[in-house]
């Protein structure tokens, strides 16, 4: 798709490509089927994270961030963005270790890890130094704030049925439409 967008710059369309990372934190449409949302659901909701292996890392990003980088880019000249290329991420952290920063910020004592075997040990892991060189984008958020977004979000009830609302859930969602 990048490819065909970039073919398609004009005066009229000035295309931008942003990879962004996974994004993480409260919105009103969020997905609990990633990383630190799935985590701080169940750590409010179970009482318990089950993690996946542990050492697989993960790139991501508060939605606030990500919100934010959209918003300025449409202020940009045309010629500072026209036609490029950006990975965008703040953290680059192992699912363990997100699994303890859930654990710390959501504050409960009786929250309990879980850490299972995996064979899926997929990484990922981004750099975003290139889009701070060029237009000086630096996220603001860390996933400590994610989870604190989150957490409060659910406390206050403000996530219909987190643990099986399929709105939350993207393959559950596109499996009940019958699109997936």
């Amino acid at each position: 798709c990048e490819e065909i967008l970039l073919r398609y710059h004009s005066k009229q369309f000035v295309p931008v490509i942003v990879r962004p990372a996974t994004v993480c934190g409260y919105s009103p449409r969020l997905r609990l089927d990633l990383t630190v949302n799935i985590l701080t659901n169940h750590a409010i909701n179970k009482g318990q994270i089950t993690v996946f292996g542990g050492t697989q890392k993960r790139p991501n990003i508060h939605i606030d961030d990500i919100t934010d980088l959209y918003l300025d880019l449409l202020t940009q000249p045309d010629q500072l963005i026209e036609g490029r290329v950006w990975n965008v991420g703040y953290q680059n952290h192992e699912v363990c270790q997100i699994a303890q920063i859930v654990k710390k910020v959501v504050g409960k004592d009786n929250v309990e890890i879980v850490t299972t075997p995996s064979d899926d040990l997929r990484s990922y892991h981004i750099s975003s130094a290139k889009i701070y060189r060029d237009i000086g984008f630096k996220p603001l958020y860390s996933i400590e704030k994610a989870v604190e977004d989150l957490a409060e979000a659910l406390r206050l009830g403000k996530v219909t049925d987190p643990m099986n609302n399929e709105y939350y859930f993207n393959i559950r969602r596109m499996k009940s439409l019958n699109i997936g």
